[in-house]
């Protein structure tokens, strides 16, 4: 095959490469079509990963070959074995490689040591430095999702710092760009300051901004990816990264919305430090607890019950004992609704995808908007799990860090029932006001044993 047709298998080979990935993201969009939307986006990274050996100029075909076998190996362990829990953290250490592989390319090209026309060169930067910061930075994220990392690190004068770092990384960057110096160190040192950037920006965001965060290292490293793509002239890069950095700018400001903070709040204010305790504040009242039996009672001749599931119920791997109870006051002639908050879990659909794992219709399911004007004609709301998304501070407290975040109205049911282990506070460290309500009642203890009980209680009536 001469080179101007393996030239134009290549060109056709990006074209459905960019197809496939549209219509995977496409499909990505409703729980009915994600399953075969990730397999539609899969199968435009294989076509474009298998095309990528016809390329003009590729070698060490035995390094790349092992490289994809060791890493398919080591995704496909990871993915069959990591905890719906713990997906969060996995999305975060997958981002950071992308931006890192970002960053290794325009590594690459740098090192050569020769001068690159002006505009190549200084995409190579641009897309440096945001895939190194994505790539620290997402690491930094894992950390604290994992637990690894329980400090905010914190010090006066920390964004001066920042900016500090980021002005010297600009301007070597430049320097290598232009070609004024393009040796070694300057590249050393660049990257160097690029990777310490992100370091320095995420440690001091507290946990419970992390899916702000990785949402927004998730962008950067498709638009570093898409930068990388017009360094090597690769069609495939730039189609993918654009997509990813559409996709991930608009989580981002979705995720932003739902918690009503700008995202320089998010970055720069410090709110959300894992293990911080937020001050109750004007808090009245006393948390009441109820016996399972009570609330079985409750729930079977109830007319209408929501469920409103948090990261709890993740944690307590509840959702097929919630869907079985729900199923039996289904057959009761009960009305059953599932609330999800977009912020509800550690990322957005993470309720949605335990849901679907034990079987819930899609129909059932429905999210703030849709379902926050029926709390007040419900009987029971049932809180498992779920709690700075129910919190009516929200609403009325102006003194509340979470002033203003749109919560779901589960305070406005006629009874509220909560599922919890303990008095703790939430992930934000906020007091919750709705344990204290007067229609409030808490039914302590792990999630998957107390919905066992509430079933029991269901069937005995």
């Amino acid at each position: 095959m001469d080179a101007a047709a393996v030239g134009l298998l290549i060109q056709a080979s990006y074209f459905v490469t960019a197809f496939l990935f549209i219509m995977g993201l496409k499909r990505m969009s409703s729980p009915v079509t994600a399953r075969s939307g990730i397999v539609w986006a899969g199968a435009g990274m294989l076509v474009a990963t298998l095309f990528s050996f016809f390329e003009p100029g590729i070698g060490n075909y035995p390094l790349i070959i092992a490289a994809i076998v060791i890493g398919t190996a080591v995704a496909w362990i990871s993915g069959k074995r990591v905890a719906v829990t713990n997906m969060p953290q996995m999305i975060a250490l997958y981002n950071g490689m992308g931006g890192g592989a970002a960053a290794a390319i325009a590594a690459v090209e740098l090192y050569r040591g020769e001068q690159l026309p002006l505009t190549v060169g200084t995409l190579a930067v641009i897309g440096g430095i945001i895939g190194a910061v994505s790539f620290s930075g997402s690491l930094v994220a894992f950390g604290k999702l994992q637990g690894l990392i329980r400090k905010a690190w914190r010090f006066g004068g920390q964004q001066f710092v920042n900016l500090l770092i980021l002005g010297s990384a600009l301007v070597l960057g430049g320097m290598v760009a232009a070609g004024y110096n393009i040796s070694p160190g300057m590249v050393t040192g660049f990257f160097a300051l690029a990777l310490l950037l992100g370091l320095t920006m995420t440690l001091p965001i507290g946990g419970a901004d992390m899916p702000v965060v990785i949402s927004l290292y998730n962008a950067l490293t498709g638009l570093a990816v898409a930068f990388e793509g017009f360094v090597l002239g690769n069609a495939a890069m730039i189609i993918a990264g654009t997509v990813v950095g559409s996709a991930g700018t608009l989580l981002t400001q979705l995720m932003a919305r739902a918690m009503n903070r700008s995202l320089g709040n998010v970055l720069f204010s410090g709110f959300g430090d894992t293990g911080s305790t937020v001050a109750a504040g004007e808090v009245k009242g006393s948390m009441k607890p109820i016996e399972a039996s009570d609330v079985g009672v409750m729930m079977a001749f109830a007319q209408k019950v929501i469920v409103v599931p948090g990261y709890g119920m993740a944690v307590a791997q509840a959702q097929h004992k919630v869907w079985e109870l729900c199923q039996l006051l289904i057959e009761r002639g009960v009305q059953v609704r599932f609330a999800i908050h977009p912020v509800a879990g550690r990322m957005p659909g993470h309720m949605n995808v335990l849901l679907a794992e034990a079987g819930v219709p899609y129909d059932l399911i429905a999210d703030l908007d849709e379902v926050n004007g029926e709390f007040e004609t419900t009987d029971v709301a049932l809180i498992i799990g779920a709690n700075d998304v129910v919190n009516p501070v929200a609403r009325n407290d102006k003194s509340s860090p979470i002033y203003g975040m749109p919560i779901l109205n589960a305070d406005k049911a006629k009874n509220v029932i909560v599922i919890k282990r303990g008095q703790g506070a939430g992930f934000s460290g906020v007091e919750n006001a709705l344990f204290y309500l007067d229609n409030t009642r808490m039914l302590y203890g792990d999630g998957q044993a107390a919905v066992a009980q509430l079933i029991q209680a269901v069937k005995a009536v």
